[in-house]
């Protein structure tokens, strides 16, 4: 997986990514990252109380949720993490082994590689981003979340996705673009165009557990042009 990260980084520092020439940096990955100093924020202001009590308002709703049958076998509800007023918000599909022991989305091995696409790719510390994913309990054996589960869970995702109010969503793999468009989706084919969910835009991509699967500079140079487009477009530059 480290292995992967510094090819990672030192391919896109290749493509001129100035922040992502220094292999030690890729060395921690999954370890904190001092912020950025080129952005502190990607909002001028900082979060509001009311967004952070809507959060907690759909957190408490959900409760210790046994609404379907994922409960039985989770540690923990893994319910969101980051920017309660986040300009991006990324949505991806169901919380693994590491995320279930911590409570924490993304802090997996794809975790890794995703917080270092935000801090060293897109040059944002991960805090100031929203990261959730469509079913907050683990699926046995990380397979896919059915339908039933998914049902379940979509009210509380769209609180979420409510409250925080992003710019752009980023829905990461199949699930969570095939949830939000409200159809099945080949991700392969639909990454990297722009969609809408109840008005936000919305970029699909390639989950971070599919490019440590298929590594390969085509994989590689796709998701770093989904996740600038995401970036330009939260910025009001595209």
């Amino acid at each position: 997986m480290l292995g992967s990260a510094r090819a990672w980084l030192e391919e896109w520092a290749e493509e001129g990514l100035e922040q992502a020439d220094a292999p030690a940096d890729a060395r921690g990955a999954g370890a904190a990252h001092p912020a950025p100093a080129a952005a502190e924020s990607t909002r001028d202001r900082a979060p509001s109380a009311a967004t952070r009590a809507s959060l907690q308002a759909v957190r408490e709703e959900l409760g210790e949720c046994t609404r379907c049958g994922l409960h039985a076998e989770r540690s923990q509800i893994v319910f969101g993490d980051g920017d309660a007023d986040a300009d991006i918000l990324f949505v991806g599909e169901g919380p693994g082994q590491q995320e279930d022991r911590q409570g924490l989305p993304f802090v997996g091995r794809a975790g890794e590689l995703l917080t270092q696409m935000i801090e060293k790719g897109l040059e944002i510390p991960r805090s100031s981003v929203y990261i959730c994913n469509i079913v907050k309990c683990r699926p046995p054996g990380n397979r896919t979340p059915l339908p039933d589960e998914v049902a379940a869970c979509s009210p509380f995702l769209d609180g979420q996705i409510a409250a925080v109010k992003p710019k752009v969503i980023v829905a990461l793999g199949k699930p969570a673009a095939s949830l939000l468009l409200g159809r099945d989706v080949p991700i392969t084919r639909i990454r990297g165009t722009w969609h809408e969910y109840r008005g936000i835009p919305l970029m699909p991509t390639l989950h971070p557990a599919y490019v440590l699967r298929q590594y390969t500079p085509e994989n590689r140079k796709n998701v770093w042009s989904d996740l600038k487009a995401a970036l330009a477009r939260s910025r009001g530059e595209a």
